[in-house]
This record gives C-alpha cells, sequence and structure tokens, in this order.
C-alpha cells in the first residue's frame, strides 16, 4: 500500500471518531486513557479505559486528555491518537496519512497549533483543521455551499457550538462550554445537595441518558441511583424521577438557548428570514437529549430538527470534505 489514507478525525471531549476516506467510520471510542503513574506506561485506551474512570486503584490513571473541547494534556493526547492510529494500521512503512481534524469554532491559534502538532507528531503527512459547527453542518447533509442561511447547534461533550453557514463560510457563531460535561455536573450536584447523595460522572451519564430532559412533560420516568451517603458515609439508594433532570440541568440549558439567541441577533436580515424557513439542525450527542427541540422551538420561535446521525455528524463530515479536498484547496 504505497499510497497515503486520507483520514478525518473528529478529536472530542468524550469520544473520538475516525473516518477513513473510502471506507466510512472505522473508530468510534471514547476519549479516555489509562496510565501506569510510575511507569507513564499506556495501559488501555478507548472503551477499556472509559471502564476504568473512577474505579481505579492507586497506581493506575484514568485520563480524559481533552477538557472543553481542547486538549487539557498534550502528552496524553498524543498516546491516545498513536493508539488509535495504529489500531487501526494507518500508517504505511512508506506512507504517512493526510489527516483532517474538527476543533471548536472559537478555540485560540495556540489551541489550534496544539491539536496540529499533535497530529503531526502521530505521523501525518499533512494537517488540515476545520471548524467543527461548519463540518458538523455538512456531515447532517446541509447545503452550505448556496447563498441561503443554515444554523447548525453542535452540543458536544466539552463545547456547544452555534452557527450560521452561508457559501460555505461560517458567519456568526459562537462556541461555549457548556455541553454534555457540564449538564453530567448538574445533576452531580443536584443529587449531593437534594438528597446528600454522592455520586460519579459515569451514574450522572447514565441518569442524563436514560430519564434527562429538557423540557418538562416529554417524558416521566424514574430510575435508582446509588451512591455514597455524605451524612454517614455508606452506600446508599434513592430513586430520581425526569422533573428533577430538567431541574438540575435547567441553567445549563438556558446559557445554550441564550448563546442561539445571541448568534441570532447578529445575523444579517437576509439569513435571518432563510433560518426561519429552514429551521436549526442540531447535531453531536446533546441532540439527543429528550425535549431539547422542544426547549427551543419554544424559546426561538424557530423551527428544530435534529439530525439523522446526530453522534457521527462531524466525522462523516469529514469524509465529505475528504473527497473535496482537492476543490478545499
Amino acid at each position: 500500500m504505497l499510497f497515503s489514507k486520507e483520514v478525518g478525525i473528529d478529536l472530542g471531549t468524550a469520544n473520538t471518531l475516525i473516518y477513513v476516506r473510502g471506507e466510512g467510520i472505522v473508530l468510534d471510542e471514547p476519549s479516555v486513557v489509562s496510565l501506569d503513574a510510575e511507569t507513564k506506561r499506556c495501559l488501555a485506551v478507548g472503551q477499556d479505559a472509559k471502564e476504568m474512570l473512577g474505579r481505579t486503584p492507586g497506581r493506575v490513571l484514568a485520563i480524559r486528555p481533552l477538557k472543553d473541547g481542547v486538549i487539557a494534556d498534550f502528552e496524553v493526547t498524543e498516546i491516545m491518537l498513536s493508539k488509535f492510529i495504529r489500531k487501526l494500521k494507518l500508517k504505511g512503512m512508506f506512507s504517512r496519512p493526510t489527516i483532517l481534524i474538527c476543533c471548536p469554532s472559537n478555540i485560540t491559534s495556540v489551541e489550534r497549533n496544539a491539536i496540529r502538532d499533535a497530529a503531526y507528531r502521530c505521523g501525518a503527512k499533512k494537517v488540515y483543521i476545520e471548524e467543527e459547527p461548519k463540518v458538523a453542518a455538512i456531515g447532517a447533509g446541509l447545503d452550505i455551499s448556496k447563498p441561503s442561511g443554515s444554523m447548525v447547534l453542535d452540543i458536544g461533550g466539552g463545547t456547544t457550538d452555534v452557527a450560521i453557514l452561508s457559501l460555505g463560510e461560517i458567519v456568526t457563531s459562537t462556541s461555549l462550554k457548556i455541553a454534555g460535561d457540564k449538564m453530567d455536573r448538574d445533576i452531580i450536584n443536584y443529587i449531593k445537595n437534594s438528597y446528600k447523595l454522592l455520586i460519579g460522572e459515569r451514574t450522572a451519564e447514565e441518569i442524563k441518558k436514560r430519564i434527562g430532559t429538557a423540557w418538562k412533560g416529554t417524558t416521566s420516568e424514574s430510575m435508582d441511583v446509588s451512591g455514597r451517603d455524605l451524612v454517614n458515609g455508606l452506600p446508599h439508594t434513592i430513586t430520581i424521577n425526569s422533573e428533577e433532570t430538567e431541574l438540575a440541568m435547567r441553567e445549563s440549558l438556558q446559557d445554550i438557548v441564550r448563546a442561539c439567541r445571541t448568534v441570532l441577533e447578529q445575523t444579517p436580515p437576509e439569513l435571518s428570514s432563510d433560518i426561519v424557513s429552514r429551521g436549526i439542525v442540531l447535531t453531536g450527542g446533546g441532540a439527543l437529549l429528550r425535549g431539547l427541540d422542544q426547549l427551543l422551538m419554544n424559546e426561538l420561535n424557530v423551527p428544530v430538527y435534529i439530525a439523522e446521525n446526530a453522534l457521527s455528524c462531524v466525522a462523516i463530515g469529514t469524509g465529505v470534505m475528504l473527497e473535496n479536498l482537492d476543490k478545499a484547496r
């Protein structure tokens, strides 16, 4: 195999997805690495490492190297990417892959360079960096090349990106560090304050996925939650319902609504009229939160649609962009 592969990477705070041109999405694993604390040797990456989160003995560290959509731990990110690239055999003896990586829309040039360096050090021949909302819009099947406005709300693990696109570029956008992880923390704090019970991140995520809702009355389910009682320190189980998750996440969700409003206020009137008719497209894992579309429709008076493959929109978008790299150049 002398031809170098073209690879799209959605380097997310929660999950990393890798798309190989001609093969589709070949990897979808959590962005977690577990290391031996003393020797700094990598023990596991991806799903195997995620199983260890919050459950490791002193010697083993389970680390999430990305925080709020940017690289928080450079070394560990590099270990993770190298492992994934080796696992997929993307680097041949004579061929190095061309990599396209996505980043949040308003990161600094220092953070952008960190992402680029990490990709080069993992053996890339050429690295392209694209803005996430733009790639997500393409992955969701929107035609952003025409002179009409499309609005995308991409809620990931670490960041939420809101953007209005026209003629293939971002017209107005904003990015905030309130997304899936923040909602998990909201649930942890709510249970801590209301029930004096301490739960872990994984349990909080499970609650959000199973019974979480953004709009009262969308669903009325309940589930049993176990954790450590803060009063006597013993294991304890409580029952929590959907309405409480809405209460726990309300503030964060309102911040996301405000961000959408800000972007809409900064938009040229011609594009605003397009958005009223075409609506907002939701992508990313956060798009799967029940009732989110209703909350946004109610607050913004604009139709809201959830992308078909919300979780993998960005990875699919990198694939489409790789197909058209020659044009992009």
